[in-house]
């Protein structure tokens, strides 16, 4: 729509912008899953290579327009460090995110109780009520990996405490793309269901 300011044409251009956490322990594959994002949806963008984002000391930040046919909207997509020391700086998020996405590394099979705790305090912190929460089972493309199922298995206790809100577990290679749209899909539907509850910005 274009609009009279001053004796002169602008355009409007505001669209909705959501937030979206991406979360998980360290190695989990939250930046290669930020870059394989912005390589589907950002025309010139590299797709991520194996072994090649070094581990992440705090955030890294991405806006993405979505492309028709999907909703005219942002995503900002905050990749935060997984390490336990950076844990805390989490929290400092939640009351603007409107989802997150809990990174899980299927091949770790050491560390998945530890997975599970730490989502337990995600979902239990009061500013990320409501909102809703994607788990990514991911490295799917390794023989190693751990089945859905199995992964299912040691959160359901927490998916039961989620019942009241939006939540799924879905798998994914960050690396080579699988499951990654269905996953963007599945996010874009929820928060802007879920817009009246935890509006968005605009800009």
């Amino acid at each position: 729509m274009y609009h009279l300011f001053k004796g002169l044409y602008y355009y409007a251009t505001t669209k909705e912008e959501y937030s979206i956490l991406i979360l998980g322990l360290d190695n989990a594959g939250k930046t290669t899953l930020l870059e394989k994002i912005k390589s589907i949806y950002l025309p010139g963008v590299a797709a991520p290579k194996q072994g090649a984002q070094p581990p992440t000391v705090g955030q890294n930040m991405s806006t993405i327009p979505l492309p028709p046919p999907l909703p005219s909207i942002y995503l900002k997509l905050w990749d935060i460090g997984g390490q336990e020391s950076l844990r805390n700086l989490w929290t400092q998020y939640y009351s603007s995110a409107h989802a997150i996405v809990f990174v899980v590394d299927s091949t770790d099979k050491p560390r998945i109780e530890e997975c599970r705790n730490v989502l337990e305090i995600v979902v239990d912190a009061e500013a990320t009520e409501g909102i809703p929460i994607l788990m990514l089972a991911n490295k799917q493309d390794r023989d190693e990996s751990l089945e859905v199922e199995e992964i299912k298995e040691v959160f359901n206790k927490i998916a039961e405490r989620l019942s009241a809100r939006d939540s799924r577990v879905l798998p994914v290679s960050a690396l080579t793309g699988t499951g990654v749209r269905e996953a963007v899909e599945w996010l874009v539907t929820r928060i802007m269901m879920n817009k009246e509850y935890r509006p968005p910005l605009m800009r």
